[in-house]
């Protein structure tokens, strides 16, 4: 249903005039030169130096106690016997908490694109009963005066386990995949042509199977809240990226009202889609209400791996041919990944290919296993991170067999419009990107021959790989703006700011949209009773936010003009016929004609005037093929003794629309590269499937990149702006990643002449 009712929009929209859609007239601060694209520092910098930002974890409450959660050490089963006695004895404890005594509670409606206001990862029932259904499922919380005592009496539950058959072998779960009708919005099993045949005729062809690991999510800030029931009114104080879905999923779940319920999250120290809603929350909310206080729960770094989900394992086929001018006559993507029924997260790996090359035919399709494990979810660019890995090194391995240069066969098949749908491209400038990229990385250095360029004991190698991330701007944001007689503007909206400026960017937007300097704009967020924005997902939160704004800021306009009535020079103006300027409201016609604002509310003895509004349904999506692209380049040096691979330079060139601030977005492309050094090279979730536990939960042992991993990264950006977007912007949180460990392999192929198909890239597979 829901691909016939995407597909019969898409449809209507093709038909539809471009002018009267979002982004039919560009935004009008495309063209202008004012606070968006400076470089400004972000202005939370101080206050997070000087330790003044107060995180989930940090929030001070009288009486407050603490929790400590116990996890199932089987992976399927149910609890036989269960003895609390000695941990309710213990010093301390004020509650033990289990399946008996836990509140009953209905599942939390899971995220999805038919229900974008809905946060659960699970569909799994939390501490309701006996029953198992993964390694690290919570069985108990214990509550105590201090943190050590809570920790201490968890260690002394009693629990005797019936254990059952579990699904933990990803090979041996292909016989009963499923094939779900579509990933996210796209329809999943895609075919245009024959690939296979076109594959069998072609001249030259490639036919590999690639295999990425699963990932673990590792925010320096631990998942952590702290909660108060006051009466039937709940704070919480939460890491999370999806404030107003969490407190909507909260009132629901405990019958509340939403104005019941507050979620704060003005600081979160690294989401990458893991600070959703987990058991966790919940059984913190319940415990505080039957203990009548508040209650802190931060996860341990352990705890976190066992209950918050992170990137599923992939075994992907690509086969490509071409002809022999290298142009593509078959793009087949296909494979295996890991989503339970009870998850809610696809890894969309097969997205990528659909938009990026021009083909003779194609056929694209991905099925999900069902396996015991904690719900897997979205993580930084889920799908096209693993994607790109895949289909970039299919790339490079056709150009070495053709004998051309990987960067000319991409652009020899670089489309027009997009690939499948023949919709039009809103802006792309990738062949930009990647000439002035190889221009500055000095591309043309290169030996088409691996193996062949050394420096003692080092092999050195350059290798490159095409990013791409799908444009989305969420529906519902909204914003309200409260303008006073002095000239100053608080703008609010319910937004979290994860690291990444956000409060800085917003700031910069609502300075030139109204006309306001800087430091005469507050702009309010992290905190569910503000009006209501989408999570912060999906390299989405800008350009939303930025449409909610930009439509309070009409509305405001609006406001102002009936205010200044008959006897202002503006008499007779709608809001779409003037702008904010210099403080001030200016005819857009004549100039000539303008009133400030301090005289508009004078005149009508207001001392301030506020507005809300949202932003308009997105459906330049629907009607544009919408994609920030990037053209990854790097260098490695393999040890010829060791194994060892050193990245020691790279550079990405982007093509993500407008850069709205250069300093911020500098540091989200590097961040992205960084994650995407690790997912090359060391990154990788051990699995035992023998227990269905995580081997490796712990940053010891989960080896991300650290300073001596990182060379020096290399950041540009073509900035040509998307007339479809507010404000010319696309995503940038997550192009950053894709295809950097594609550009990595590449390299390696190129120092050593081996190609690695398994992620990561450890010294066993090159010796």
């Amino acid at each position: 249903m829901q691909n016939v009712v995407i597909d019969s929009v898409k449809t209507v929209l093709g038909w539809v005039p471009e002018r009267w859609l979002p982004g039919g007239t560009p935004d009008p601060l495309i063209m202008r030169r004012g606070a968006v694209g400076r470089q400004v520092s972000r202005l939370d910098g101080p206050i997070k130096v000087g330790g003044q930002a107060r995180f989930a974890a940090e929030v001070a409450m009288e009486n407050m106690c603490y929790a400590s959660l116990l996890h199932s050490p089987i992976t399927r089963g149910r609890m036989r016997h269960l003895d609390t006695s000695a941990a309710e004895a213990a010093p301390g404890v004020i509650l033990v908490m289990t399946h008996r005594n836990m509140p009953r509670l209905d599942i939390i409606p899971l995220v999805s694109v038919t229900n974008l206001g809905a946060v659960g990862a699970s569909a799994l029932p939390i501490m309701q009963d006996t029953e198992i259904r993964y390694n690290g499922q919570v069985v108990a919380l214990v509550l105590a005066e201090t943190q050590e005592q809570a920790d201490h009496a968890a260690s002394l539950i009693q629990i005797d386990y019936e254990t059952a058959g579990a699904r933990t072998h990803f090979e041996a779960a292909k016989a009963t995949a499923r094939t779900p009708a579509s990933v996210l919005i796209e329809k999943n099993h895609t075919v245009v042509g024959n690939a296979e045949y076109e594959l069998a005729q072609s001249p030259f062809q490639v036919d590999n199977i690639y295999r990425t690991p699963g990932h673990n999510h590792n925010a320096i800030e631990l998942h952590a809240v702290t909660v108060a029931w006051d009466g039937d009114t709940l704070e919480v104080h939460d890491a999370s990226q999806m404030i107003s879905g969490s407190a909507a999923a909260l009132a629901k779940l405990f019958g509340l009202k939403k104005e019941q319920v507050r979620v704060l999250s003005p600081f979160v120290g690294g989401g990458f889609g893991g600070k959703g809603m987990w058991d966790h929350q919940v059984v913190a909310v319940a415990a505080a209400r039957i203990a009548g206080r508040p209650v802190r729960l931060v996860l341990s770094r352990d705890g976190v791996y066992r209950i918050v989900g992170g990137r599923t394992p992939t075994e992907q086929r690509v086969a490509l041919a071409a002809d022999a001018g290298g142009n593509l006559t078959a793009l087949i993507h296909t494979g295996h990944s890991v989503m339970p029924p009870y998850s809610a997260c696809p890894e969309q790996y097969t997205l990528t290919g659909r938009a990026l090359y021009r083909s003779k035919s194609y056929a694209f399709v991905q099925h999900h296993l069902d396996l015991d494990i904690v719900p897997n979810t979205y993580m930084r660019a889920p799908g096209e991170s693993v994607g790109t890995f895949a289909l970039e090194s299919a790339i490079d391995e056709l150009a070495h067999e053709m004998g051309i240069d990987p960067i000319e066969l991409r652009l020899r098949n670089e489309p027009e419009t997009h690939p499948l749908s023949g919709t039009p491209f809103s802006q792309r400038a990738l062949v930009q990107a990647y000439r002035e990229g190889a221009e500055r990385f000095g591309w043309a250095r290169r030996q088409a021959t691996p193996g062949t360029q050394r420096d003692g004991e080092w092999l050195i190698g350059m290798g490159c790989a095409t990013g791409s991330f799908p444009y989305a701007r969420m529906p519902g944001a909204s914003a309200s703006i409260r303008l006073t007689r002095e000239g100053r503007a608080i703008v609010s909206c319910s937004a979290q700011d994860m690291g990444m400026g956000t409060s800085t960017v917003q700031i910069q937007h609502a300075a030139d949209r109204l006309g306001l300097p800087m430091e005469a704009i507050v702009f309010e967020m992290g905190d569910s009773a503000l009006p209501t924005t989408p999570m912060a997902g999906g390299s989405s939160q800008t350009v939303s936010i930025a449409a909610a704004i930009a439509a309070a800021a009409e509305k405001l306009s609006g406001e102002l003009l009936r205010l200044a009535g008959n006897s202002s020079p503006l008499a007779g103006l709608r809001a779409g016929e003037v702008r904010m300027i210099d403080q001030k409201l200016v005819s857009i016609e004549d100039p000539s004609r303008t009133e400030s604002f301090q005289q508009i509310l004078a005149r009508a003895s207001r001392d301030e005037i506020s507005v809300s509004a949202a932003g308009s349904a997105p459906l330049e999506m629907l009607k544009f093929a919408m994609h920030s692209l990037s053209a990854n380049f790097c260098e490695v040096r393999v040890s010829e003794v060791t194994g060892e691979v050193r990245v020691s330079r790279m550079l990405g060139s982007f093509d993500c629309g407008a850069i709205l601030n250069p300093k911020t977005a500098t540091s989200q492309f590097k961040g992205g590269m960084i994650m995407g050094i690790g997912l090359a090279l060391t990154e990788e979730t051990l699995f035992d499937e023998r227990s269905g536990r995580i081997m490796n939960a712990t940053l010891a042992d989960y080896h991300i990149p650290s300073h001596l991993d990182v060379p020096d990264i290399d950041v540009m950006w073509t900035g040509v702006p998307d007339p479809r977007s507010p404000l010319g912007a696309r995503g940038i949180g997550e192009i950053g990643i894709t295809g950097v460990a594609a550009a990595i392999a590449n390299a390696v192929f190129n120092a050593t002449g081996r190609r690695v198909r398994d992620l990561p890239i450890t010294l066993d597979k090159l010796l």
